[in-house]
């Protein structure tokens, strides 16, 4: 039975019939990841069967090689699902032929950088993102810098995507067509910021140590209670010539990023749109990103990466010629895929993996979590049982 989280004895007669047939070894946390194989290692979609999306150009990521530090995912920029039509945008998305730097071990920034124009991470697709702006400003003066959810929005397809010069296709937001809307599972990692952290879809655990269920993740910004356009969000006033246009149907609130003010705890989200928290991939915990949608499932500022990552950039993925990067420290290629139920990281579901999910029963959320719910239960067994064997 369970009583308060615990797993008293009576459990292990309620499961008599696996626990007969699999030895169970005291096993109370998941070992050391074997051969550095790591979350950023496995969870991308790969092509392994020659897909292709738009154009008949081949889909998803296409390569994955990693070394003691990083990760190299390759991929065309194309997603495997439909894209498309983009109203007034004459850009056609094209092959970009993508190698990014992922880091393995990302690192809090001691003095954090800004998100730049262009690519600020990439998708487990292989499709990179940008960030919310859209490279223009009001009079051109670089201060009031327009929100590309609101100037661009005609020009995004359904899955919240276009295509830049140069055929760079791309979303500013949560990506619609990567994972379903599922307010009932903790989300899954949709990509990784240049910085190495991940970044999760809008759900995750209610409470940053695994516990109380499945939430929508709030960001903590909201839009200011202006009607001019005389401060910025850090209470600086602008001189006169400065000011940007007065709040109107023309420029509503919002239309602006510097419409938007940062409020420490009104949402689960810090300044960079992340928190660290236990998840279903880092069991003990990680600083991740999450993707802000609203209650009715518009998406919110800052939507994936807040105004400056939360940790150090990661060289080679942004600025001119970023994105192309040749690895020089003799990666191997990684042709498995994700293992859920590897609780242990050794890339096998057995008895220890089994041994590690009983320790768990009845507990809240975490790395046991395989169905994402947030309960440990006979789903998570169910699954498990499912997996049983070398992983692929």
């Amino acid at each position: 039975m369970l009583q308060s989280g615990v797993m008293t004895k009576p459990i292990r007669s309620n499961l008599a019939v696996v626990v007969s047939l699999v030895w169970v070894p005291l096993v109370t946390a998941p070992a050391a990841l074997a051969q550095s194989i790591v979350p950023t290692t496995t969870q991308w979609i790969r092509n392994t069967g020659g897909q292709v999306g738009y154009g008949g150009i081949l889909a998803n990521v296409t390569l994955v090689r990693h070394s003691t530090n990083y990760v190299y995912p390759s991929s065309t920029g194309i997603p495997s699902y439909s894209i498309g039509p983009w109203a007034g945008n004459p850009n056609v998305p094209a092959n970009q032929n993508w190698v990014f730097r992922i880091a393995k071990n990302p690192v809090v920034a001691t003095s954090p950088t800004a998100t730049p124009l262009g690519t600020i991470g990439v998708l487990s697709n292989g499709v990179p993102f940008f960030n919310a702006l859209d490279a223009m400003s009001y009079n051109n003066q670089n201060i009031w810098h327009r929100d590309a959810m609101y100037w661009e929005a005609a020009s995004f397809d359904a899955c919240k995507g276009h295509p830049a010069p140069g055929g760079v296709y791309h979303p500013h937001q949560f990506p619609l067509c990567v994972i379903p809307t599922d307010a009932q599972h903790h989300s899954p990692i949709i990509g990784w910021a240049f910085d190495g952290f991940p970044i999760y879809g809008p759900y995750g655990y209610l409470n940053a140590d695994g516990s109380g269920g499945i939430a929508r993740m709030r960001t903590s910004y909201r839009t200011r209670a202006i009607t001019q356009r005389t401060t910025l969000p850090d209470g600086t006033q602008l001189p006169a010539n400065q000011y940007g246009p007065a709040v109107s149907t023309q420029y509503p609130l919002g239309c602006f990023v510097e419409d938007y003010e940062f409020v420490n705890g009104l949402g689960e989200l810090n300044v960079h749109n992340a928190r660290f928290s236990v998840t279903p991939e880092y069991p003990q915990g990680q600083w991740c990103y999450f993707s802000t949608i609203a209650a009715n499932g518009a998406t919110q500022y800052p939507y994936l990466v807040g105004p400056r990552y939360l940790g150090t950039l990661v060289t080679g993925n942004t600025g001119p010629g970023g994105g192309h990067v040749s690895p020089t420290d003799s990666p191997v290629t990684f042709t498995g895929a994700a293992c859920p139920a590897d609780l242990n990281g050794n890339r096998t579901v057995d008895s220890a993996d089994l041994g590690v999910l009983l320790s768990a029963w009845g507990v809240s959320g975490g790395g046991s979590d395989i169905d994402r719910d947030g309960q440990i239960g006979a789903g998570d067994l169910t699954l498990l049982l499912a997996a049983w064997g070398a992983c692929n």
